[in-house]
């Protein structure tokens, strides 16, 4: 006779996400638990590692009930010959408390560790002269309608204008070749991405080139950026002032930006004395290189774009590159859509009541949406793809299918 193999210990220590363990492994799971000091001190039956997995699987099923999260992480144990019978899925109440053990920072601490950008040389669309693309931006997310909520998170608007929900203010930075978020800041709604982006200066390093919008721009900001080693390429308003240096062979040209303030008789001398070779004081003015163009197609009235780049030599990146190298920061608001449109779910709110709990659920749906983009960026490095052609749905799909069918082990 033939006996099937059983796994050894409980139940709850075999649960896994599928296709999604090879990101998060169990090894790098345990570290982290021990390093925010979330272990259980007695044996239950939804411990952190559990839930580390079952938080990340909250976001590949954002629109169920927390039963059912449960329930998809051990449905086919049974059918594996695997399930144990003194074992059911717990209430809805059972894995709150749980949550509430897990709390938000070892959620936090594995995206952290994990999330990394994703794309290889060969990666198609990844990069400019060598320079990994990335971008930063934010969104808001609409949370439960709790008073604790609207107590952390706040209304946009005020009075009769207010929103109906809080809002959960996230800025991100993220890899444009694979649409990685690999960085981000959560916060309430009334906090601004500027303010939230000084805290992501630690994710961009040299060998990156950072895009960013206008709505961005600082001169203190620009600066801390600039620190890190990595290039930037940033649109700026027809507010910001741009002291003109010299004109380059490419149409671009070089330019000071200011530090606020200055009178328009200083920011004048301090351009002439970089004109006539000579240097500013870093804490007054910057020397960037200027870009002015415009996209007829997109833009029939002629908007002129205006973006500034820490890139200052023509033959390293010619202005035509650096033009079209800016128009890929709509990778990021793809990737944000991809969260709040295909995860969370059109139009949906996410549900947890309490705001540690918001920020732990949000934490999983950026750790649900990284896994994915790996699957996707191995798929397209693999068959020569650019991994823009691959479908996210149909990669999330494919992924829902995984956790269902390998819940718990391996076959």
């Amino acid at each position: 006779m033939t006996l099937q193999a059983q796994p050894s210990g409980r139940l709850t220590d075999h649960i896994g996400l599928g296709v999604l363990s090879a990101r998060f492994h169990r090894d790098l799971i345990e570290e982290v638990i021990n390093r925010t000091g979330c272990r259980e001190k007695r044996s239950r039956r939804l411990p952190a590692h559990v839930m580390l997995r079952y938080v990340i699987a909250m976001g590949l099923y954002a629109q169920e009930s927390a039963e059912e999260v449960m329930r998809r992480l051990v449905g086919s144990l049974r059918m594996l010959g695997s399930w144990s019978d003194d074992w059911q899925v717990p209430t809805g109440s059972a894995i709150t408390q749980a949550r509430q053990r897990l709390g938000v920072a070892p959620v936090k601490e594995l995206f952290e560790r994990a999330a990394v950008p994703l794309a290889g040389p060969g990666t198609k669309g990844a990069w400019l002269a060598r320079r990994r693309l990335m971008a930063i931006d934010g969104t808001s997310f609409d949370v439960a309608d709790t008073p604790v909520n609207v107590e952390r998170f706040g209304r946009m608007g005020s009075g009769p204008n207010a929103s109906a929900y809080p809002k959960l203010r996230v800025t991100a930075v993220v890899e444009c070749g694979s649409r990685a978020v690999v960085g981000a800041v959560l916060g309430p709604c009334g906090t601004g991405e500027r303010t939230q982006a000084v805290e992501l200066t630690g994710v961009v390093e040299p060998g990156m080139l950072l895009l960013a919008d206008s709505g961005f721009y600082s001169f203190e900001l620009f600066n801390r950026f600039a620190a890190t080693g990595a290039e930037l390429t940033w649109r700026v308003g027809a507010s910001v002032s741009l002291g003109l240096v010299r004109w380059l062979s490419d149409g671009s040209y070089l330019a000071l930006i200011y530090r606020p303030g200055l009178s328009a008789e200083r920011r004048r001398r301090l351009a002439q004395t970089v004109t006539d070779g000579g240097e500013a004081p870093a804490d007054t003015a910057r020397l960037v290189r200027v870009v002015d163009y415009t996209v007829p197609d997109r833009n029939p009235d002629g908007e002129l774009i205006t973006v500034i780049t820490t890139i200052t030599a023509p033959t390293d990146v010619p202005a035509m590159d650096l033009a079209g190298a800016y128009h890929d920061r709509w990778e990021e608001e793809s990737a944000l859509n991809e969260i709040k449109s295909d995860l969370r779910g059109r139009g949906e709110v996410l549900r947890s009541k309490t705001p540690d709990l918001v920020e732990q659920q949000m934490w999983g749906l950026l750790l649900a949406h990284y896994a994915i983009r790996a699957l996707l960026v191995d798929a397209a490095d693999e068959a020569g793809y650019d991994p823009d052609r691959l479908s996210f749905i149909r990669g999330l799909r494919l992924v829902r299918r995984q956790v269902t069918d390998q819940a718990a082990i391996s076959p």
